[in-house]
This record gives C-alpha cells, structure tokens and sequence, in this order.
C-alpha cells in the first residue's frame, strides 16, 4: 500500500489540491489580496495558492501529527531581505492557515485537539488516496 511517506511531496500536494477542489472548500474572498507573510514582497502567485496550502497543511499534519497556527508559522516562514543589513528569519502569517485549518476541520478532514489539530481518519483516508493517485 502507498502512504504519504512513498510519493514525493512535491507531486502529493499537487494531487490533493486537486482533490480538495472537488470538495467544495471556498477560499476566503481576501485570500487574492494578501500577502503570506512579512518575508513576502509578492501576492502568492500560483492560481490555486488556497488549495495548495491546505494540501500542504494536511501533508504536514500527517506527516508531525498534532499541528498548531504557531508550529506552522515557523515552518511557512521566510527570510525578510532588510536592505543593506542582513536577512532575519520572519514568521508566516497566521491568519491563512488559522483559515485553512479552520476550513479542513469543518470539511471534517481534521479534528480539533486541546493543543492544535490533527487529522482526522478521513483525513487519513483522503490522504493515502491521494498518495495512491499520485504514485500512478
């Protein structure tokens, strides 16, 4: 059987956030308009940029278990340039993936822990299908 841990991530989250389409998840209306965070200087620029970061978070709540806002922040996190002084490491924003998760547990693809959120069976389920379709 193929799990999450045989497919590249790369090509897992493309094939989930195409799953995830068919779903019926709706972006947020500002997601268009917003930027990811303080190390960003652009709008994401991919078309499909909600359904890709919540494959991702589910990627990564699969892969660690019990996630939280905090704990993904650092991990979408980035470099700010500053000019002439040197790069400092700066945080994702929190409000794209607070959404998303929030988004994903109402899906009932992940479940509300007392710290943080983890998946769900059909969460799993969904995952390990999307690895499958990936891996063929």
């Amino acid at each position: 059987m193929v799990t999450v841990y045989d497919v590249a991530p790369g090509k897992l989250v493309k094939k989930a956030a195409e799953k995830l389409k068919g779903l019926g998840i709706a972006p947020p209306k500002w997601i268009g308009t917003v930027k990811s965070g303080p190390g960003k200087q652009r709008l994401p620029q991919q078309p499909d940029f909600w359904y890709l970061r919540l494959a991702s978070l589910l990627r990564n709540a699969y892969v660690h278990g019990v996630v939280g806002v905090s704990s993904l922040r650092s991990h979408y996190g980035s470099r700010k340039s500053r000019g002439v002084k040197p790069e400092e490491k700066r945080k994702a924003g929190g409000s794209i993936i607070r959404k998303g998760l929030q988004a994903l547990e109402t899906a009932g693809l992940m479940t509300k822990k007392k710290k943080g959120r983890e998946l769900s069976a059909a969460g799993k389920k969904f995952m390990d299908s999307a690895a499958k379709e990936a891996s063929s």
